[in-house]
């Protein structure tokens, strides 16, 4: 009898802590995105644009009542411009967004306004299944337009069409 009640209590251990470790994977979620550098200053990537290895970036959360910062994480980019940040909880009560902090680059560090900042729903209670978020790129203006910018941009042209 005495084995019983000891396997009973160590199946009911061990049942909470999977569960527990099933609901905090649950809770967790990566945002991933790209920091680029609008070296034409058109405030969109195009195919002259360059992606910055080494800027940083934040994620900050706020109270949807009060407005206030609720949460903060930071990021910095890789080799090829992108970030990957990992989210412990689930934010599902507060308004989120990734937003730029530094580049990485002293020719192309003014942020572009509207592309400065990328929101992000950090929750489950919206059916989403996914625990890989992705973000919009955001990106820096240069402090000067390449030459070949004129030719590049005039594939956006109403001419074109």
């Amino acid at each position: 009898m005495a084995r019983i009640i000891a396997l009973f209590v160590l199946c009911s251990v061990l049942f909470a802590s999977i569960n527990a470790i099933s609901a905090n994977f649950m809770d967790t979620f990566l945002v991933v995105g790209k920091v680029y550098c609008d070296t034409c200053r058109c405030g969109f990537e195009t195919s002259a644009s360059k992606y910055l290895p080494g800027s940083r970036v934040r994620i900050e959360c706020k109270k949807r009542d009060t407005n206030d910062l609720a949460y903060t994480v930071e990021g910095v980019t890789n080799s090829k411009g992108e970030y990957k940040i990992l989210v412990n909880s689930d934010r599902g009560d507060e308004f989120c967004d990734v937003v730029l902090i530094r580049s990485s680059d002293p020719t192309c560090d003014e942020p572009n306004k509207g592309r400065d900042r990328a929101r992000v729903v950090l929750t489950r209670n919206n059916g989403m299944v996914s625990k890989t978020i992705l973000a919009n790129s955001m990106g820096f203006l240069t402090n000067e337009p390449l030459a070949s910018c004129t030719k590049i941009l005039q594939q956006f042209s109403e001419d074109q069409f």
